[in-house]
């Protein structure tokens, strides 16, 4: 038995340093490398390759890894943008998703969307590769969405263009300047009235939980420790003028959904 359980451990700690060290090459490692080779500069610099490469795109995005990844509140995130979704008055309106996102997000978002009158629903990103594989999962909706290559820092869309948008865990993978450009162009293309659904991480309150994300943040997500003060996006958009916010936490705060309003005219 004592050999049996070492052996187990023992295949258990190999897997998860194989995942880890999987995670961290195509994460922070890949930003050391470019910032090593001086290939920070281009807009894109910031995306990591398991969002660019197709191939790694197709291996990581199954949804029990992404639904583990956020602790398995994946669906409850989603379905508190969905609710609202369903809830708001869109039709004849456009929706927007800024920047794609594994897992069924975007299908959900799509389909409260529609069944709520948006005559349309915009999906980009800066990255083709994810506006392809964003469009294989909505083949029930071809005719009801567009996609577009663009930059959610300085967007191609008109001004009060889209009664939603939904920006679903961009923000933590942004350098600290770009978070800020990235939330005022998600409410300069808002019409009045219209909502930003934003989900992201949280500061956890539990002092393990809050020492295991620092952690976490850390060895493969430099840029998402900033969400915890310096750039709350809450304290951000609310120094807008005329953008009154709601937050939404879960998980022991180690999550959250913002709804941020745009000021009807």
């Amino acid at each position: 038995m004592s050999a049996w359980f070492s052996y187990v451990v023992f295949t258990v700690v190999v897997v998860l340093a194989s995942t880890a060290l999987f995670f961290f090459t195509l994460t922070r490692g890949a930003l050391l490398m470019r910032g090593a080779t001086g290939q920070l500069t281009h807009d894109a610099a910031h995306v990591y390759p398991i969002y660019s490469n197709m191939r790694l795109i197709r291996l990581v995005d199954w949804q029990p890894i992404i639904s583990a990844i956020l602790l398995f509140q994946y669906s409850r995130l989603v379905s508190i943008i969905t609710h609202g979704l369903q809830h708001a008055d869109l039709q004849g309106k456009q929706v927007l998703i800024t920047s794609c996102a594994f897992g069924n997000v975007i299908p959900r978002v799509v389909e409260a969307s529609i069944k709520s009158g948006a005559s349309k629903v915009l999906i980009a990103d800066i990255i083709q590769n994810e506006l392809d594989h964003a469009q294989s999962k909505l083949d029930d909706y071809a005719g009801q969405i567009v996609y577009t290559q663009d930059n959610a820092v300085a967007m191609q869309q008109p001004d009060a263009s889209v009664q939603a948008n939904v920006m679903f865990f961009l923000l933590h993978e942004l350098p600290h300047h770009l978070k800020v450009e990235a939330l005022k162009e998600a409410m300069r293309v808002l019409a009045p009235g219209g909502k930003l659904y934003l989900g992201e991480f949280h500061r956890p309150r539990p002092w393990l939980l809050r020492a295991l994300s620092w952690t976490y943040f850390k060895v493969f997500e430099p840029y998402g420790l900033a969400l915890w003060n310096t750039h709350d996006p809450v304290l951000q958009l609310q120094a807008m003028p005329g953008v009154s916010c709601e937050r939404h936490t879960a998980f022991f705060g180690n999550f959250q959904v913002i709804v941020a309003t745009k000021a009807a005219a």
